[in-house]
């Protein structure tokens, strides 16, 4: 390359001036996610939750993110302009945490206006026959529009999860992301989420009986 631009020199360029659609497609996904769920946030009970949460990918997260799609690994500095960040699917992206499960299977399908358009995209469990960690789209609000848009639906109590391992794994030093492979550290993970979804399918259940006992006797 004559000028002596990497890869990563044109990427990190691109990122800052896609950065202002970014932002304009977060408020509009967020606006129009809350909107669609404003009925059942406000039907909650008192033991019920739905989050709504919403980011702009950072701009190293999204080179590195782009990286990793290539062949080992590598860009290859006799292609640059063949790379771009637009292919990304989630540089505005907003996550809905629901518990129990119910909230969450509400909530997806008051969605379902705003996504059925979109691409799915869902979180594979941890084996084949696993039902999906999360549910997960992606799209475009206008066909002229650079930046897809992402929306995933989760469980409350894996999404909460999900945050504590992203800040103590690939947070504190990039050199630990090796660690999330490993074995052991899968094996418990795999062993987290089946806890946590046995606890929310325990706790409906638990609930579900106390409302049917409480139902008046005919």
């Amino acid at each position: 390359m004559g000028n002596g631009r990497t890869v990563e020199d044109k990427l990190r360029e691109e990122y800052f001036d896609l950065l202002p659609e970014i932002r304009r497609t977060l408020l509009e996904t967020e606006t129009r996610v809350r909107g669609e769920l404003l009925g059942i946030t406000l039907s909650l009970q008192r033991y019920e939750r739905l989050l709504v949460t919403s980011r702009v990918k950072e701009c190293d997260s999204a080179v590195d993110a782009l990286r990793r799609r290539q062949p080992l690994g590598l860009f290859d500095e006799d292609r640059t302009d063949e790379y771009s960040l637009t292919s990304l699917h989630d540089l505005a992206a907003v996550r809905v945490m629901a518990f129990p499960q119910q909230r969450l299977v509400d909530a997806h399908a008051a969605l379902n206006s705003v996504l059925r358009e979109w691409t799915a995209d869902p979180v594979p469990g941890a084996v084949d026959s696993d039902p999906p960690l999360a549910l997960k789209y992606f799209g475009k609000w206008t066909a002229a529009g650079r930046i897809h848009a992402e929306v995933q639906l989760v469980s409350l109590l894996v999404g909460l999860f999900w945050e504590v391992e992203h800040s103590a794994i690939y947070k504190p030093n990039p050199n630990l992301r090796g660690v999330a492979r490993s074995e052991a550290v899968i094996q418990r993970r795999n062993e987290v989420f089946t806890a946590l979804r046995a606890f929310e399918a325990e706790f409906e259940s638990a609930i579900g009986a106390v409302a049917s006992s409480d139902e008046p006797k005919t």
